[in-house]
C-alpha cells in the first residue's frame, strides 16, 4: 500500500448548510392578506342600529381598546342618547319650555343640549350637575326647565365618565360616579312626580298616570339608563377589585349629589 494519501481525502469536504426554501411570493401575499384581515376583525365594533339591524364599525381605534373600554364606550353612547330622548319627550309635553329660548322649533332646543360641551347654556350662570337640574324645580327659575334638568343630567353623565367620549387601554373609571349617577337620575325620577309648584301644580309634565290613557315611557327610559349605569359600575368595581358602595336617600332628603368633584 503506497504511503501517499488519497486524492479523495486530500481534498477538502464541502459541508451544506440545510436552508429552508424560500416561500414563495403568492404565499407572502396570502400570508400578508390574513393578517390584514385579523388586524380588521380586531379593529372593529358591531352595535345595533336603530332600525335593530346590527352596525359594523372598523377604525384603527378599536385595536388599544379592552373589552371592558368598548362596554364603556357603548354605555356613555347610550345614556347621553337615552337623556337626550328624554329631553325630546319632556318638551313634547311641556312645549312652552322651548319656546321660553327663543328658538326656532324642538329640535333647536336638542341641539344646543346635544352641543352642551362647547359653552354650556348662559342662562344656567355656569351652573352644571345639581345646581342646574335643580334650577328645574325652583319657583323663581324663569327659563326654559327642561333644558335646566335635561343639562343638570348630562353634565352628571360627562363627569362621571370624566368628560371623555372614548375609552382605551390605560384610561379607568370611577365606579363611585357612575354609581352617584345612576342614584342622580332616580332622583330626577322622583322630583318629576313629586315636586309641584305653590299653586300644587308639576313644574314639568312627564308621566300620564290618567287609568284611561296611562304613559309611564319616562320612567322606562329612565330606568333603562339606571340600569346600565349600575352594570358599569358592577363591571368596574370588579376590575379594579374593589367593592362597591351603596347609597340611598329618604324620600324626604331627595337631593342630587356631587359627582365632578369626586
Amino acid at each position: 500500500m503506497s504511503g501517499r494519501p488519497s486524492a479523495s481525502a486530500a481534498r477538502p469536504v464541502a459541508h451544506r448548510t440545510a436552508c429552508r426554501p424560500a416561500a414563495p411570493a403568492g404565499a407572502r401575499l396570502l400570508l400578508l392578506a390574513l393578517l390584514a384581515a385579523l388586524l380588521l376583525l380586531t379593529g372593529c365594533a358591531t352595535r345595533l342600529g336603530k332600525d335593530g339591524r346590527s352596525e359594523t364599525d372598523v377604525h384603527a381605534r378599536y385595536l388599544v381598546k379592552s373589552e371592558a373600554d368598548r362596554l364603556a364606550d357603548t354605555v356613555r353612547r347610550e345614556v347621553e342618547e337615552g337623556l337626550l330622548r328624554i329631553a325630546d319627550k319632556l318638551y313634547k309635553r311641556n312645549p312652552r319650555e322651548w319656546k321660553k329660548t327663543g328658538l326656532a322649533n324642538r329640535d333647536a332646543a336638542l341641539e344646543r343640549l346635544r352641543a352642551r360641551r362647547s359653552g354650556g347654556l348662559p342662562e344656567l350662570g355656569g351652573a352644571r350637575e345639581g345646581p342646574a337640574a335643580q334650577l328645574a324645580f325652583s319657583e323663581t327659575y324663569a327659563g326654559d326647565r327642561v333644558a335646566a334638568l335635561s343639562f343638570g343630567l348630562l353634565s352628571m353623565a360627562d363627569a362621571a365618565f370624566d368628560d371623555k367620549t372614548d375609552f382605551y387601554l390605560f384610561d379607568s373609571l370611577d365606579e363611585t360616579k357612575l354609581y352617584r349617577c345612576a342614584r342622580n337620575l332616580e332622583v330626577a325620577v322622583w322630583k318629576l312626580g313629586n315636586d309641584r309648584t305653590a299653586a300644587g301644580e308639576p313644574f314639568l309634565l312627564a308621566n300620564e298616570l290618567d287609568p284611561a290613557r296611562p304613559n309611564l315611557s319616562f320612567e322606562r327610559e329612565f330606568g333603562r339608563q339606571i340600569g346600565l349605569l349600575d352594570l358599569l359600575a358592577s363591571v368596574v368595581a370588579d376590575r379594579q377589585g374593589r367593592a362597591l358602595s351603596r347609597l340611598t336617600q329618604s324620600a324626604a332628603v331627595m337631593v342630587f349629589l356631587p359627582i365632578g368633584g369626586l
